[in-house]
């Protein structure tokens, strides 16, 4: 005799509507790990035919394509995070997560079931990923245009709040340093939205400044070698505040600014981009802009689930919020 839901579900001790959604895994679902994975087990154990094709031999697989080497993934911990914050929601969901690095392309598996893409990729490279599977999730990247479902990060409003943040301080002269960056492949840059989106404001509010603004990498040394300069070509002129991309260029302007002996935050006030733990850990401690990755992570495995179980033919954008952790790298007032 088959086995049927209500088999599983008078085992399991839970509702037939709860047995019919884990196995179909319905990312809405509010339901305990411990219930998703006793139903799992008890329909493998009754050999449920439908459960069959997600046995432990046909598991989704999810391909994460990290833009980054490990190397430079050591090095920008916003990414490793992003990419931890997938791996977890996949267990919890039961998927199993392959990790391919940007110089381990080659190795993207040919059988697997969906592609989270995590970083900077170029046309070419999304077409390859489409190529796999057609269920091709970007992160950090804006998919609309390229019929690609996305998950980024609310960058208008975080800058806004972030220059707010020192006009709340009567701190107008506000400088920046951002990064430019090329796709994986170095086939097309790609412009940093935080600038955009700091010069929409600072002209709104009439204070935009060009020789200001400093374009860098986004490491830790060309944050360094961006103060520098800044220190060299403004001299007196420096401005009281600078809003830094991420966390590792803001390191790199820390240092610089602590070397020409300029007090931080009484002279210069700072607030970084994505506050990774190394925010928290330097002195001062960095204000800094957190990033949600890790609910960036789990937003693309549900776009994932909604992909599996729908068939709608438009693509779809999740837009994740931040918020401003200030430290002692801002001046309380002025």
């Amino acid at each position: 005799m088959a086995v049927t839901l209500k088999d599983i579900a008078q085992q399991a001790n839970v509702s037939l509507t709860t047995v019919s959604r884990v196995l179909n895994y319905d990312a809405s679902l509010s339901v305990s790990d411990e219930t998703r994975q006793r139903v799992f087990e008890i329909a493998e154990q009754l050999n449920y035919v439908k459960h069959k094709r997600f046995g432990r031999q046909q598991v989704k697989k999810i391909a994460v394509v990290q833009w980054y080497t490990e190397k430079q993934e050591l090095d920008d911990l916003y990414y490793m995070s992003i990419r931890m914050g997938i791996e977890q929601h996949c267990q919890q969901l039961g998927f199993k997560a392959i990790q391919v690095y940007q110089n381990n392309l080659d190795q993207l598996p040919a059988d697997v079931d969906g592609i989270i893409a995590v970083g900077k990729f170029s046309q070419s490279q999304i077409k390859q990923f489409k190529q796999i599977n057609s269920h091709v999730i970007l992160v950090d990247y804006d998919g609309l245009g390229l019929d690609c479902d996305s998950v980024v990060t609310d960058f208008d409003h975080s800058v806004s709040n972030a220059i707010d943040t020192f006009l709340l301080r009567n701190l107008k002269d506000i400088g920046m340093i951002y990064g430019s960056e090329t796709t994986a492949d170095d086939e097309e840059n790609v412009p940093d939205p935080r600038r955009h989106y700091f010069i929409k404001k600072m002209q709104a509010e009439q204070i935009y400044q060009p020789e200001f603004v400093f374009e860098g990498r986004y490491t830790s040394e060309s944050g360094y070698q961006m103060m520098k300069q800044a220190i060299r070509q403004l001299g007196e002129g420096l401005p009281h505040a600078f809003f830094i991309a991420n966390d590792p260029m803001a390191v790199g302007a820390l240092k610089a600014l602590q070397e020409a002996k300029i007090e931080i935050p009484n002279r210069v006030s700072l607030i970084s981009f994505n506050d990774t733990t190394i925010a928290n850990y330097v002195y001062p401690g960095l204000s800094s802009v957190h990033v949600a990755t890790d609910q960036m992570g789990a937003s693309a495995v549900d776009l994932m689930v909604e992909q599996f179980n729908s068939d709608r033919d438009y693509v779809k954008k999740v837009t994740v919020g931040t918020k401003l952790i200030e430290r002692q790298s801002v001046v309380n007032h002025r």
